[in-house]
């Protein structure tokens, strides 16, 4: 199944998208790999929706990656009396630790990490930024607010906090719980983890999973911006979550931050993806706004190796159509005149390292010699990023021995990834690599392809030669 586009498409399984039949819909009209959202899954569920999943990478014969999203620390309000209460700018409100009904007057908050980290002169946004408070008193036991704006808050509305970082990490027992069941599968590919604050909010999940799965820290709060790098230096990948970002941060701050974050993470060799509302209009529309489409053709032009939908593919009424146009979008895009110079012109400086080195080479001969495709053999999935680090004018194919390297590159800009075993001999190697691409069709005999590979065969992290090779009548390497 061969991708007309370089961008990856990341799709949410939800109730409009858990039958297998759905799934392999979905993955035929574009999407290369699946987002369980851990919020709203169960174990069982996340279990079986993982079983579907590989049934139809089965089916399909195409490597399929699975992204299990972490919920991370839910803030919420308690209760009111009556439901809800109407606030007026001005007045005073009180979060406190009393464990009663609320008034117009207070509501408990049962987060005491939250009552000791505030600090007068914090802002408090209730229900995704509709009523917002100032902290003008803070003790261990209550927060007395002005209301600065909004006029309504109810039940269990969520609370975030853009001026404050808490003293938790960024996992709760939910998180642990739900981490564990995903370990236990031993088929998930990639955990990504909400609300990260600082670097160290990586250390105890890096911890548990011991390189089972690659992590993707979703950047959604200021903090996480001031130390960004840090945190992309500890990530496996990235994610611009841009709704609850879009809540703790000026709203018009968001689009430059996305920008800032690809440019990083391609810098660093680092996927990324952009989400959150791309398509949000084809929940129940079966066409898109065109706000929408220019949304998410920024994302294509930026040089993003992914892009997701949430709820358009999880509980919308189009989830096909949804992601059909996600990919179309993609590869009008990626067709423009315009895009080659917006993507080059981004290129980073390769480092002083034999992949980058290598990878460079291959780029730079590929688009001299206008080669047919770039082959890598990659074990680790190192080589796989580096090559699409330089995000070639050529098809980048990914081959590796290891199905889960397969599965976790499923998210990499431009690589169209292959399981085949480990090679030989080199000229087994250079066969193999031939005989794939003509079979994958990015080749066809008389074409000429590269091939990047590490002497001795089958040796991670040894990427040291490169080789150009015609493709044979036959699908073999010619002359």
């Amino acid at each position: 199944m061969k991708r007309q586009r370089n961008v990856k498409i990341l799709a949410t399984l939800g109730p409009a998208s858990s039958d297998e039949a759905m799934i392999r819909k979905l993955h035929e009209a574009g999407a290369d790999l699946f987002r369980i959202n851990m919020s709203h899954s169960t174990h069982e569920m996340m279990r079986t929706l993982v079983t579907r999943i590989r049934a139809v990478e089965k089916a399909c014969g195409r490597p399929i990656g699975i992204l299990a999203d972490l919920q991370g620390p839910k803030l919420r309000v308690g209760k009111f009396a009556e439901g809800a209460v109407t606030l007026a700018p001005g007045q005073t409100f009180t979060l406190d630790n009393r464990d009663e009904p609320g008034d117009a007057t207070r509501v408990f908050l049962p987060h005491p990490e939250i009552l000791e980290a505030v600090k007068p002169g914090h802002r408090l946004l209730i229900d995704d930024g509709r009523l917002q408070l100032l902290a003008v008193k803070s003790d261990s036991s209550s927060i007395t607010c002005t209301v600065v704006s909004g006029t309504k808050i109810s039940d269990r509305k969520g609370v975030s906090l853009p001026d404050t970082t808490l003293s938790v990490g960024a996992l709760t027992e939910k998180d642990r719980s739900d981490l564990d069941a995903v370990l236990a599968v031993n088929d998930v590919d990639w955990v990504a983890l909400s609300f990260i604050q600082r670097p160290e909010d990586l250390a105890e999940v890096r911890k548990i999973a011991r390189g089972r799965v690659g992590l993707m820290s979703k950047i959604e709060k200021p903090q996480a911006l001031e130390c960004i790098d840090e945190i992309i230096e500890l990530s496996d990948a990235l994610m611009v979550a841009r709704g609850d970002l879009g809540v703790e941060m000026p709203i018009e701050s968001v689009p430059g931050i996305q920008k800032q974050l690809t440019r990083a993470c391609r810098k660093a060799g680092k996927p990324v993806v952009v989400a959150t509302q791309m398509l949000e209009s084809m929940i129940s529309a079966p066409v898109p706004t065109r706000a929408e489409v220019s949304d998410v053709a920024t994302a294509v032009f930026e040089g993003a190796d992914a892009v997701m939908l949430s709820a358009e593919s999880a509980a919308g009424d189009y989830p096909v159509e949804a992601v059909e146009t996600m990919a179309s979008i993609a590869r009008k895009v990626e067709r423009d005149p315009n895009y080659p110079g917006i993507i080059f012109s981004q290129r980073p400086q390769p480092e002083a390292t034999g992949a980058d080195a290598i990878s460079l080479a291959a780029r730079q001969i590929a688009e001299t010699l206008n080669l047919s495709a770039i082959v890598c053999y990659t074990s680790s999935g190192n080589t796989g990023v580096r090559a699409a680090r330089e995000r070639p004018q050529v098809p980048v194919i990914a081959l590796s021995p290891v199905i889960h390297t397969a599965r976790r590159l499923s998210v990499v800009w431009g690589l169209h990834c292959v399981v085949t075993q480990d090679a030989s001999d080199l000229d087994d190697m250079v066969d193999r690599a031939c005989r794939i691409a003509f079979r994958e069709g990015f080749g066809k005999p008389g074409d000429r392809i590269i091939i990047s590979a590490g002497v001795p065969l089958g040796t991670p992290g040894s990427t040291n030669m490169l080789r150009i090779a015609y493709i044979g009548s036959d699908g073999m390497s010619g002359i």
